[in-house]
């Protein structure tokens, strides 16, 4: 990696019984499970070497519970923009259970009824890419799985449905760059769960 360009580090919150069970989780304020909380702490030492300028953190409690964990509750800017996507009447529900009373549905193509569309979570995105963009180093940005994958579309500047590629487990670890300069930003790592435990 070349050192002399930032760094956008992506940290996916902790395990919660909702992305155990595959529950869409929006807005709903899970909490972390135990071992999300210690795969939190684990996160934090795989990160503890690295130098973060700026560290951005969704308000929800799973994301911000991860942040304290991961050792940077004093650092870190609440961004209402990092919250998970809007899944509106499909909140909480199984991709099975509205696949049986909607067979076609696709997040990444329809959006969420009742909640938020693809244009509406793109434009979400964006704003965060061009607050990275802002900050002179590395960036640290504590969030959820659907919406990372769609600030990562972003991020390469391609359309928000390309997130759909991405899949993220719980307390991954991402890094986003630049190759050669700023003007051209790569996925540098992705989906990283090394420092992952039971």
């Amino acid at each position: 990696m070349d050192e002399k360009l930032p760094l956008i580090y992506l940290a996916r919150h902790g395990e919660t019984d909702w992305s155990l069970t595959g529950q869409h989780t929006g807005l709903s304020d899970i909490p972390l499970t135990p071992r999300g909380e210690r795969n939190a702490i684990r996160l934090g030492k795989r990160l503890e070497t690295q130098t973060i300028s700026q560290v951005f953190t969704s308000p929800l409690k799973r994301a911000l519970h991860t942040c304290q964990l991961a050792g940077y509750a004093t650092t870190a800017q609440i961004d209402p923009d990092l919250v998970e996507w809007n899944y509106g009447k499909y909140e909480g529900l199984r991709t099975q259970e509205i696949h049986a009373t909607n067979p076609t549905w696709d997040l990444f193509k329809d959006g969420a009824p009742e909640g938020e569309s693809i244009a509406e979570i793109s434009a979400r995105a964006d704003r965060v890419v061009s607050r990275i963009r802002s900050v002179p180093g590395n960036v640290l940005v504590f969030s959820s799985g659907h919406f990372l994958r769609v600030l990562t579309a972003r991020w390469i500047a391609t359309n928000a449905k390309t997130g759909r590629s991405f899949t993220l487990d719980t307390a991954a670890l991402s890094i986003l760059g630049y190759e050669h300069t700023q003007d051209h930003p790569v996925i540098r790592l992705w989906n990283d769960t090394t420092h992952v435990g039971e």
